[in-house]
């Protein structure tokens, strides 16, 4: 496997079905020697570690005692292999017989494109705008979480989506499918595993752009993806606490220091009002 061009490194935790339908995409359309798949899996029920290890053993399965959180198991996965580009690959998503040539094609040939990622479609055929994004603002978070942004199409409120990249340059892709350099991850350092589930993608994106690297959005890929497919379509307490406390760090990070004390509070103000919010409605009468 010493001439292998890509390792792909997939984060398990539960799902077993869709687990199977995303190594078997691999298995029907990665080329003979191009690729390694190594599978971590969180300890999560359901049996997904003993599908792997019966039912795909071409596959390095790396199975945990415990829920390392994305970052930390996917950087497991990335250390564990030596080829020039990484692909994080979420259990969710799929390959097609055409999603990867057009991002080795543009990383072979822009060696400035640090990390790449192709059109995300849902399974009802529709675009995933998650594929492609803006670094968070507090005003371009308003307008999301809000809906705002969405109905309005553009202009800051909007900005959260990067609607007016059709192809090039963005800041962010998404977490769900990143082909990555490897010779990028050795300048920016691997994934915080500071953040345990969420966020983690738009802040190795930031430290990419920090050092000089461009963010690729490559329509001319695609991938199928079932969103929220792993978390079966809501978060309970914890994920929603982590997607929080994830925001809360990203901001800290990366904004804080620039902006006045009363700024500041008034962010942290409104991502625990957020919390708030989001875990009451998670307890109400009718939600289980």
């Amino acid at each position: 496997m010493a001439g292998e061009t890509l390792n792909i490194v997939i984060v398990s935790y539960r799902g077993a079905a869709l687990l199977r339908r995303c190594l078997g995409s691999l298995r029907e359309h990665l080329p003979e020697g191009l690729a390694t798949v190594t599978v971590v899996d969180n300890a999560g029920a359901g049996g997904t570690a003993t599908m792997v290890a019966a039912e795909f053993p071409e596959v390095d399965l790396r199975a945990q005692s415990r829920n390392l959180g994305f970052a930390a198991a996917s950087n497991i996965g990335i250390v564990a292999g030596k080829a020039p580009l990484v692909l994080i690959l979420n259990p969710d998503a799929a390959i097609e017989s055409g999603t990867l040539a057009p991002l080795l094609d543009l990383l072979d040939s822009r060696p400035e494109v640090g990390c790449c990622g192709p059109a995300l479609i849902r399974e009802d055929g529709s675009f995933d705008h998650a594929a492609r994004r803006s670094f968070p603002t507090p005003l371009s978070a308003l307008g999301h979480f809000s809906g705002i942004g969405t109905r309005l199409g553009a202009g800051p409120l909007a900005a959260y989506r990067a609607p007016n990249v059709d192809r090039g340059p963005v800041d962010a892709i998404n977490g769900a499918f990143m082909m990555i350099r490897r010779a990028a991850l050795a300048d920016v350092g691997l994934f915080d595993a500071g953040y345990w589930m969420y966020m983690e993608d738009l802040d190795l994106c930031y430290r990419l752009q920090e050092h000089g690297w461009v963010t690729f959005y490559e329509p001319r890929a695609r991938a199928l993806h079932t969103k929220a497919g792993t978390t079966g379509g809501r978060r309970g307490p914890r994920l929603d606490i982590a997607f929080h406390r994830g925001m809360g760090r990203f901001y800290r990070r990366h904004y804080a220091a620039d902006r006045s004390g009363l700024v500041n509070l008034a962010v942290y103000a409104g991502i625990g009002a957020k919390l708030a919010i989001s875990l009451i409605a998670g307890i109400r009468p009718g939600r289980t």
